[in-house]
């Protein structure tokens, strides 16, 4: 999402040129240890409000408009013809077992403010609507943009179906032209893909000396040959020379380095969250820290902005589109992959003074700031406080098209949410995440993004002790309910067999029944939590004893981090000493 705008706070100090909004990881059917293709979403901004979209299938006469509104602001844009039928959307997913994820990359600031109609919010939604498959969807979003100009800044889509797993960037063209310059390419089979606010397709096969890779020119090719597995716009490479953004041979050509440049910021708060998934599941990365931290950019030629690029200026130690991870991904190592904090590496938030006494791996922002004229930073992880919902999708090949996709979907700070099953096929949404059951300035208490931020903002508190017990519910929640929706699609293809509509109401139920007992139990976790930590205590006993009358509890209050104690009289002196 792009509701934190570029270029403020953090990144006008770092000079980062993109947006540090979201995180995608993609996993191919050969790469999951179900068969099914998956990715991931942190939807990560400071205003946006964690509630479940719905948009319930429906049916237009001929001739209806459809009204647009740009997705961030909400400011009217205009209309354009509707189809005759659209499709039931749950999330960033649909009843096909389509799913689309994103994250913004800003790109060159010369593109971004272009004529038209279509946002990449848009994009997304009238592609679930309208779309059965990846490919459907790809030409969908180029059609349309190519008709009703494109106006956001540079996106990464993640796109998957039952099948295929495609990764799609495009950016605008500005006062330029109109619509957008892309390139889409199938993730191969049995490989994971990652991105994070930072453009990653560079070189890409071409078309005229390639047969697996067409333009937009040949999109009848696209749609019926499985075999191409590159596409990109005719003009993306003649745009890019005609307007002076890049000089050299046709096949030399980086779509990432010469639209979105990497930089130390990209690299830093971006690039590195690619890495910290790719390094929980392949071999060798760690020949590219130096890369994804933005300590070392190898550039023949260093990156000057404004001027046109040449292929002495893109970075030669780039990490790799994509990778073969050495064991199967399962939907619980995804879940796992977006509550990274960078455990393990030396820039472990845990780990250092502004942890705190309790080790909270979270920086409140700005992130970027200055000690005697030096810039410094704090990380930017995958897990982190501004999320305002996150969520899996798993598009099962093996199962019934209309009623087999889940997307496990969680609201707040993906550490701290348990991701919840939600059919795609449901036509209700359970009340704790219906849109309009509160809102960012309106608080519920019965909204799931309310409950969970009180768990998650209590723990931040004391998170060496109230995270761990946060920790244990979620893999009770989430292991059960991996093994629980095996049987429970068993039963929904049995019940489909004998009546479709049948299955589509169970699986309903089962998602608003699950959602709710989540949220009525997480309310009662955070009473529970609030008891127990209250005053920076730890209270234990709470039962009063048989042939009392009332028990005080025992009371626990943990001493600070040796650490943290030799931090305050580094800081104090003698100001503290006892005589």
């Amino acid at each position: 999402m792009k509701k934190i705008l570029t270029l403020v706070a953090i990144l006008s100090l770092l000079g980062m040129t993109k947006a540090v909004a979201c995180t995608n990881f993609l996993v191919t059917k050969g790469a999951s240890a179900y068969g099914s293709t998956m990715i991931s979403y942190a939807a990560d901004s400071h205003v946006l409000y964690g509630e479940l979209y719905h948009y319930p299938a429906s049916d237009y006469p001929e001739g209806a408009m459809r009204k647009l509104y740009d997705w961030d602001s909400g400011r009217y844009l205009g209309e354009i013809p509707e189809v005759r039928h659209t499709y039931n959307v749950v999330g960033n997913m649909n009843e096909w077992q389509l799913a689309i994820g994103e994250t913004t990359y800003g790109g060159l600031e010369s593109l971004w403010e272009g004529d038209g109609l279509m946002d990449y919010g848009t994009l997304i939604y009238i592609s679930l609507q309208r779309c059965k498959t990846a490919r459907e969807a790809i030409k969908n979003i180029a059609e349309l943009t190519a008709a009703y100009g494109y106006i956001s800044e540079g996106e990464s889509f993640s796109i998957a179906d039952t099948e295929e797993v495609w990764i799609m960037e495009m950016i605008g063209k500005g006062t330029f032209e109109k619509g957008m310059v892309w390139v889409a390419r199938r993730i191969p089979d049995g490989y994971v893909c990652g991105h994070a606010n930072q453009a990653r397709i560079t070189t890409f096969p071409l078309a005229k000396s390639n047969k697996t890779s067409v333009t937009s020119k040949d999109f009848k090719k696209f749609m019926t040959d499985t075999n191409i597995d590159c596409i990109y716009a005719e003009d993306v490479i003649s745009f890019a020379k005609k307007n002076n953004f890049y000089v050299g041979k046709d096949e030399d050509f980086s779509f990432s380095d010469v639209y979105a440049p990497v930089d130390f910021g990209a690299a830093r708060g971006c690039e590195l969250r690619v890495w910290a998934m790719f390094n929980k599941v392949a071999d060798g990365m760690d020949a590219y820290w130096d890369y994804a931290t933005g300590r070392d950019i190898k550039r023949a030629k260093p990156y000057e902005q404004g001027k046109p690029q040449t292929v002495e200026n893109f970075p030669s130690n780039r990490m790799p589109l994509w990778v073969k991870p050495n064991d199967k991904v399962s939907v619980l190592d995804m879940m796992n992959f977006m509550r990274d904090h960078l455990e393990g590496t030396e820039l472990d938030m845990s780990k250092d003074l502004g942890a705190g006494p309790f080790h909270c791996p979270y920086r409140w922002r700005p992130m970027g700031f200055e000690v005697d004229g030096v810039s410094y930073v704090h990380e930017r992880t995958t897990a982190t406080q501004q999320t305002g919902f996150s969520f899996v999708s798993q598009s099962n090949a093996n199962s019934i098209p209309e009623i087999g996709g889940i997307i496990w979907w969680g609201v707040d700070d993906a550490a701290s949410t348990v991701y919840c099953p939600m059919y795609t096929c449901m036509t209700e949404i359970p009340l704790c995440y219906r849109v309009g059951n509160g809102s960012m300035m309106e608080f519920s208490e019965t909204a799931g993004f309310w409950i969970f931020n009180q768990v998650s903002n209590f723990a931040y508190t004391k998170y060496d002790f109230i995270h761990p017990e946060i920790a244990e519910k979620q893999a009770e929640y989430e292991q059960g309910w991996v093994k629980e929706t095996q049987k429970i699609n068993v039963k929904a293809s049995n019940i489909y067999a004998k009546d479709p509509a049948e299955a589509v109401k169970y699986l309903t139920e089962y998602s608003n029944n699950e959602a709710m007992k989540l949220c009525a139990d997480w309310k009662a976790f955070y009473q529970y939590l609030f008891v127990k930590y209250m005053d920076g205590n730890v209270k234990t006993d709470r039962i009063t004893p048989k042939g009392y009358k009332y028990y005080a509890p025992k009371v626990v209050q943990p001493k600070y981090s040796d650490e943290f104690y030799k931090a305050i009289i580094n800081e104090t002196g003698d100001k503290l000493k006892v005589y």
